[in-house]
């Protein structure tokens, strides 16, 4: 064999074994490597940030790698605002910006992204970026900052503009877009930034309807005090830090860096954010389930109730209202069997309706209450020939019984009869039953819900006996009877809890909370301490507010009268109460600054807690 065939030969084999090395490899996929976790660079842009005197509507920023805009509406905004919003978007490396409106000479214009931008591939956001020019000689540089929390339970809320006015009247809150805005983030801070000199009022605004000022039925927060934006040189400390030698590896100080940085004052607004009681009100909708009740719904409480006419029959005195509380829920039970046999019932109804300008007004509909009786078999209406079924009712009498609460009953239709000789409660002394003394008492209008009271003792049991017909309802139908037996707690499974405030204030309200925020128990605070009682063992927390009408409840603020809400406050700690334990605190509302109080566990983004 000649030397080049011999070449040739060993050429051969040497790409055909690079070549079944990488099919090998192709067939194992790719061997990874570290993620990509860096955001988009800024090569450059035209014109270059904080160019003054720029008079074009088009501005393209690009970047070293292909990114896109995230969540627009949520996270871009521009101030001043825009009446034509300016189009933005990304194209491969760039994005551009393209404004509608006419610019205004001698204006500092600015471009928040918050985190829209972002990679491509990895959705790394570029944080914070924001863009600005003038159209005059200088841009201007002051600015504001600060936190929006929820006025109610001092949450932060998210998304919520922040702007300012150089009018001093509060009525252009309500007439004219802000003059320069920001929005919050997930931790309610905001910054507005690019600022004239001069003196300022500030609002918060939830903008539904997005045209930067408020309309009414949006949520708001306002500051009484104008603000004047300044700066000033802070000397500022940072610790230097390096690793010990030692084989624990602690850290020991090294150096204390010390150096000036430019700040910009006011920066720790705190705007608490409320919505006001009055809401739209308008009719939502009418339901008829059964023969004899229909139902009427609103969206929001109201003064007084609905004005019924029946169309078709005469009803007048012949039904029952069951309503509740802020009277948006009605139930008209109907007592007269020639009325709720008809399918449909003919209704002109006269309510309370907020019109386009925010007032009540009154409005006439005509609304009919069908009735579609469901189909049922000839073998059921058999059954339904036969005597009335006697009916159930619902009572909360099991062991283990709460001491501190009533046995309840609740019924599903009006009853007009109660023979209470019937009721009858006993408690067992040893192995027998002794019949004890009881209070009945009735806690509706329409009598759909009674209560039997007793001074319980701790670890008894009772048992509470019903004869059959003891109740008769609205429609002549009697109830069954019943037998319940239960075992009332002992005192030492519960604890007890003492708030002292100091200094007092006669007007706080305290409140027991769990670790949803709900409230468990409120009391007016006394001076010599708030007494709380048979609160099961576990972990609890304080809210205090004070309540400035004395209506006993937390009430919102109003933008008209310029009324505030009403203070709210938090013990910055948790409680953990044990059993047959009774905690004693002291309270001064004042020692912790306000955002400080509520418990980290129990913070969360306002704009978010219902979803």
């Amino acid at each position: 064999m000649n030397l080049y065939k011999h070449l040739t030969i060993i050429l051969t084999s040497a790409i055909t074994l690079i070549l079944m090395h990488s099919c090998a490899n192709k067939g194992m996929g790719p061997t990874g490597g570290q993620k990509d976790t860096v955001p988009p660079t800024i090569l450059q842009s035209i014109p270059e940030n904080g160019v003054l005197n720029f008079k074009k509507k088009h501005i393209q920023i690009d970047f070293d790698e292909n990114v896109s805009i995230e969540k627009a509406a949520d996270n871009v905004f521009f101030s001043p605002p825009q009446v034509k919003a300016p189009e933005v978007k990304a194209l491969g490396k760039r994005v551009v910006i393209d404004f509608e409106d006419q610019l205004k000479d001698s204006t500092t214009y600015s471009v928040s992204f918050g985190n829209g931008i972002v990679d491509v591939n990895e959705k790394n956001p570029l944080k914070n970026y924001q863009f600005s020019f003038s159209t005059g000689n200088e841009i201007d540089t002051l600015q504001i900052s600060g936190t929006v929390i929820n006025a109610e339970d001092l949450n932060p809320i998210s998304g919520v503009i922040v702007g300012i006015y150089s009018e001093t009247d509060d009525s252009i809150f309500s007439t004219k877009p802000f003059l320069r805005i920001a929005r919050t983030d997930e931790k309610g801070h905001f910054s507005v930034t690019n600022i004239k000199k001069g003196k300022y009022k500030v609002f918060a605004l939830g903008d539904v309807s997005k045209d930067y000022f408020h309309q009414p039925g949006e949520g708001l927060a306002l500051l009484d005090s104008l603000i004047t934006p300044t700066y000033g040189m802070m000397q500022m400390r940072d610790s230097v830090w390096k690793d010990s030698l030692t084989a624990d590896s602690m850290k020991i100080l090294d150096s204390v860096r010390v150096y000036t940085k430019n700040m910009f004052f006011p920066n720790d607004l705190i705007l608490k954010f409320f919505k006001e009681s009055k809401k739209r009100q308008y009719f939502v909708k009418s339901e008829r389930k059964m023969p004899n009740m229909f139902k009427l719904f609103f969206n929001t409480n109201a003064a007084a109730l609905p004005q019924l006419k029946c169309l078709n029959c005469d009803w007048e005195g012949k039904y029952l209202v069951q309503k509740n509380k802020t009277l948006d829920s009605l139930s008209y039970w109907i007592t007269d069997s020639t009325i709720w046999k008809k399918d449909t019932l003919k209704m002109e109804m006269k309510y309370m309706k907020t019109d386009s300008v925010f007032n009540l007004v009154t409005k006439t509909d005509t609304i009919n209450m069908v009735y579609r009786k469901p189909k049922i078999s000839a073998q059921a209406q058999a059954k339904m020939g036969k005597k009335a079924k006697p009916f159930e009712f619902k009572t909360n009498a099991s062991t283990p019984f709460e001491i501190y609460k009533p046995v309840m009953f609740d019924f599903e239709a009006p009853i007009s009869e109660v023979d209470i000789k019937g009721i009858t409660l006993s408690q067992k002394i040893d192995t027998v039953y002794k019949e004890v003394k009881f209070k009945w008492r009735q806690l509706d209008s329409i009598g759909m819900s009674y209560a039997l009271e007793n001074k319980w003792i701790p670890e008894r049991t009772y048992k509470i006996e019903i004869d059959s017909a003891t109740f008769t309802s609205l429609y002549h139908t009697v109830s069954n009877k019943l037998t319940a037996e239960f075992k009332v707690r002992s005192l030492d499974e519960y604890s007890k809890m003492k708030i002292i405030i100091a200094p007092f204030n006669p007007k706080a309200v305290l409140q027991v909370i769990d670790d949803k925020d709900k409230v468990l128990a409120s009391k007016p605070a006394l001076a010599k301490g708030t007494l709380f009682e048979y609160l099961k063992p576990g972990a609890y927390y304080l809210r205090m507010f004070v309540d400035e009408n004395g209506n006993g409840k937390w009430d919102t603020g109003e933008l008209d009268s310029h009324r505030h809400p009403e203070e709210v406050y938090y013990y910055n700690k948790k409680l953990s109460l044990l059993a047959n334990w009774e905690f004693e605190e002291t309270w001064d509302t004042t020692l912790v600054p306000l955002m400080q109080q509520k418990p980290n566990e129990l913070i969360k983004d306002a704009a978010k807690k219902n979803e």
